[in-house]
């Protein structure tokens, strides 16, 4: 028997702006171990017609939950870890800091440790290196907003210097 009096069902956003939604109905979603859907899909073009697919998929009426789980579950489709870091587990209230894990770079940490590219990158491995980093780390995608932001100001940091001229040492 399900210790859910209910299925639920968590929806979120896609890179492509569609609906993604997961279902549990024989047991609560868990976040360690993580614990898969029931059933889940994609692709529906509003949330109404995602909620209405995850209430054909269980068979009753669901109650609709967070969507980290939708998120968390997406990850693992992707072969990724369910969870990014602390800020993105439920139950970390919208603009609570989350505890610093070793997962999170310290505020002192180098530009280009952040970015995960060399001090002689060129500005093609520079965009390279931001858009890996920022899908890591953005928030829509199960990563915590304080991340993504020392991701953006590393980046914006590293294409003034790449920009600046480089100053010509005097010959001896």
């Amino acid at each position: 028997m399900s210790d859910l009096l209910a299925p639920v069902c968590s929806i979120t956003t896609t890179k492509r702006r569609r609906f993604f939604w997961a279902v549990w109905s024989s047991g609560a979603p868990v976040r360690s171990p993580f614990r898969k859907p029931d059933a889940s899909g994609g692709g529906a073009e509003t949330f109404e017609q995602a909620l209405a697919e995850a209430t054909r998929a269980a068979g009753m009426s669901v109650v609709v939950i967070e969507p980290q789980w939708a998120r968390a579950w997406g990850r693992v489709l992707r072969g990724q870890a369910p969870w990014q870091g602390a800020a993105s587990y439920p139950g970390v209230a919208p603009g609570e800091r989350a505890k610093r894990t070793p997962k999170n770079e310290p505020e002192n940490e180098s530009i280009w440790t952040v970015l995960g590219v060399g001090a002689d990158a060129t500005a093609e491995e520079l965009k390279l290196a931001f858009r890996r980093k920022a899908l890591e780390t953005h928030p829509d995608q199960g990563g915590d907003s304080e991340s993504f932001r020392r991701v953006v100001r590393a980046f914006q940091e590293a294409k003034r210097r790449i920009r600046r001229p480089k100053k010509s040492r005097p010959s001896s």
